[in-house]
């Protein structure tokens, strides 16, 4: 298995994070055998894309990196580095965006949602990033790739964008990446509207759980969150119609190693404000060690430039081959 995956520094990783993506790669990694190798990277390219601040930038890149390091990602078990230092990326970006047709790039649902009402002002690269997400993959030649239900389209194009390098050049340099979607990651959703996903661009800091808060944070968010005035239901099937319950019953079930309906077993007919406090326990149990590695980590910065520059030159021997295979295909002098 070859998986590679990538988050960009932009904004503090939260729970939703750490549940959907974050901790099925800690899994992955600690699942790898004998010749398996797994990237994961902090896709610093991406994220200028948008207007950056530089200095934040690098801030963000630096902690992005000790929050996954504190998560369980392993630099001596996983290849971690940061996408800038492993110019490879956009070199193959570059003949893989050449390959590529706008016809494809037209279908991208994401670029229409994150351009808005200002397509014409929007950046090229927000426009041309998926080609680089298929870089991304296709450098280190993954075979799997974990990706969210709204990844799917963008592997899908990597998976196009392969195929027709190859047809093009008549090789079989890049393998078709297959997705990964862990059946068990929940959705995890805003807690001030169970009808939105919890994200780190929602303006309202009361609407996630950071990896970075504190124990008193993570309490009082929680006995804020927004809920509904019924009791809790008996089973998972009385959820229904209720996000905002479900959203909080789901992340007690994640985070406990418990079904839905175990932990309705012990809280059906009971309101929020049993409830909540318990939950509390389950999240703070969970993420205090991790938020203690992390600060304790941000204490030492060196450590964690020291782990990206040597992730990018582990990263960059595989790359480098890749490119050498690529300049040969098109033709190029190298």
């Amino acid at each position: 298995m070859r998986i590679v995956s990538g988050i960009q520094p932009t904004g503090s990783l939260h729970l939703g994070n750490y549940l959907g993506a974050i901790r099925n790669w800690v899994l992955m990694q600690d699942a790898l055998n004998a010749g398996d190798q797994a990237w994961f990277f902090i896709a610093d390219l991406h994220a200028i894309t948008l207007r950056q601040e530089p200095a934040e930038l690098r801030q963000n890149t630096r902690e992005i990196a000790a929050a996954l390091m504190a998560a369980g990602i392993d630099p001596a078990r996983s290849i971690l580095f940061n996408q800038a230092r492993v110019p490879e990326h956009a070199e193959l970006a570059w003949v893989l965006g050449c390959t590529a047709r706008i016809g494809w790039l037209n279908r991208m649902t994401q670029f229409k949602e994150k351009s808005g009402k200002d397509r014409e002002g929007a950046s090229v690269g927000l426009y041309t990033y998926p080609v680089l997400q298929a870089a991304d993959v296709l450098l280190y030649r993954a075979s799997h790739v974990p990706v969210g239900d709204d990844q799917k389209q963008h592997l899908e194009l990597a998976r196009d964008i392969a195929t027709k390098f190859n047809t093009d050049y008549g090789v079989e340099l890049f393998p078709l990446p297959e997705p990964t979607i862990p059946p068990s990651s929940p959705r995890v959703r805003s807690l001030r509207d169970g009808g939105a996903k919890m994200s780190k661009s929602d303006p309202s800091d009361q609407s996630r759980i950071n990896l970075t808060d504190s124990e008193d944070e993570i309490r009082n968010k929680l006995k804020r969150a927004k809920t509904d005035p019924e009791p809790l239901p008996e089973t998972a099937a009385g959820l229904e119609g209720r996000p905002e319950a479900r959203n909080l019953v789901e992340i007690y079930a994640t985070l406990s190693g418990e079904s839905v309906d175990a932990v309705l077993g012990r809280f059906g007919g009971h309101g929020f404000g049993q409830f909540k406090p318990a939950l509390a326990d389950v999240v703070v149990a969970h993420l205090a060690p991790m938020n203690q590695r992390f600060r304790d980590l941000l204490a030492s910065p060196e450590l964690i430039d020291r782990a990206l520059a040597e992730g990018a030159e582990r990263a960059r021997e595989t790359a480098r081959e890749t490119m050498r295979d690529v300049r040969k295909a098109v033709g190029f002098f190298a």
